[in-house]
Parts: structure tokens; sequence; C-alpha cells
């Protein structure tokens, strides 16, 4: 049984019909690049998983439970992890205050995190602990919304543009910790815009357009496919 699944999921804004019958596994422990252009539907599709933009149909399973839905803070408590492309972190509470706000009891067989880990990751955290992080850089931002997140000890994470403005050294940094998270144990569903960051992490690629999942395959099967990238993924 894969870990998470998603079939037949319809979503709308509005009038607007954004996601058009998309289905997806995903196995333990594996990373997942969903690729796409800008107004494809990627992270329409993570709202939906997170109940924040409500399935108008379909079913989303995480470990066979049904969270189509549910409200968003059941389904984290379900075991999803959600990083936003938004960076959103809480500007007046401290680096230290914005982790314990995602700290959450694990289930016995999902990997469980601390904060000392979190600091081993990003030691740059460490050093600010004690700043508000209305104060920190974007990209100090980044590294504590997928820190809290991870507090969470969630089974799949789902992680939003994490590279978007990032210095190149940085860049290294956060694809080292989610390459960890997936050896720890965790699934991921990274949506990512830098087509070689997508393919040198990722075990399978998604690719999106339109809302519908147009490409399903490893990263060669994509590297080898030129078709594919022109029609989906360059820009003209």
């Amino acid at each position: 049984m894969n870990l998470f699944e998603i079939n037949g999921l319809h979503a709308h804004y509005g009038k607007s019909h954004i996601l058009h019958g998309i289905n997806m596994a995903i196995p333990e422990a594996s990373i997942v690049s969903l690729l796409g252009r800008n107004g494809s539907g990627r992270s329409t599709l993570m709202k939906t998983i997170m109940g924040l933009v409500p399935p108008t149909a379909g079913s989303v399973q995480l470990v066979g439970q049904e969270l189509a839905g549910q409200r968003p803070y059941d389904i984290c408590r379900s075991g999803i992890g959600y990083v936003p492309e938004e960076r959103l972190v809480f500007p007046n509470l401290t680096v230290e205050e914005n982790l314990m706000m995602g700290v959450q009891k694990a289930y016995s067989d999902v990997p469980q995190w601390t904060v000392d880990e979190m600091y081993n990751y990003f030691p740059r955290l460490k050093e600010r602990r004690d700043i508000n992080a209305g104060y920190l850089s974007g990209g100090e931002q980044q590294m504590l919304t997928m820190c809290r997140s991870l507090l969470g000890n969630p089974r799949l994470l789902l992680i939003d543009e994490p590279t978007e403005g990032l210095a190149p050294k940085i860049v290294e940094v956060v694809m080292e910790v989610i390459l960890d998270i997936a050896r720890r144990g965790v699934a991921v569903v990274l949506v990512e815009q830098k087509l070689t960051i997508a393919l040198k992490v990722a075990d399978e690629v998604h690719v999106m357009g339109h809302g519908e999942l147009v490409f399903k395959g490893t990263p060669k099967a994509l590297a080898d496919d030129p078709d594919i990238r022109r029609r989906w993924l360059e820009v003209a």
C-alpha cells in the first residue's frame, strides 16, 4: 500500500475549474518533484491536499485514512506537514517560539524530530533563536518554516518552492536537508521551479499542465523526453 494516494481530485476557485481529476500515489520515504509552469495548478494541489482549498470531488488518503473535506488542522494532525511558498512565520514570536508552535506528539511508527536537530540542520537559526522571526531574512524564514513543519512529526511533507530567492549556498543546504528527511523515512512532495534541482533530488517526477498531470516518471525519463519539457516546462 502506498503511503499517500489521490484519486480523481477536482478543485475550483469560484466558477474556475483548477484541478481536473488528479491521480497520484506516493510511496513511503520517497521524494516526488512536482513540476509545471506558473498557473499549472501545482500550488492549488498542495493547498487542496491541506484543506485550504476545499476539493469539489475526489479522494485524498494518507495510510488509508480519508482526508478530503477535513479541516486543515485535522489534516496536519493526521500526519501531513506543509511548507508554503509564502514562508508564513509568526513575526512577533522568536525563532524558538516559532519552532515550539510546530511541536506535535508523534505516532510511534513515524520519525520524530527535536528542536536541537533543527538547529543542527540550520545553525543560523540557533544563532538567532531569541530574535523575532519578522527580522529574519527570506532564507532564514524559509529554514524556520521548514523546521516548524518537521517538528509536527509528519509522515508526508509538502514543500512549495523552497529555493525561490535563496542564495546558491543556502539552496545546497536546503536540498541536503530534504534528502535527509527522506532518508529518515518521511515522504516529500516538492514543488520546484528549477529543473536541475528537481531532477537531482527526486525519485519520481510529476508534471502538471492546465490542472492535470501530464507526465509521471523517473527523472531520467523526463530528461530523455524533450517533447514533454518543451510542451509543459520550457518558457518560449
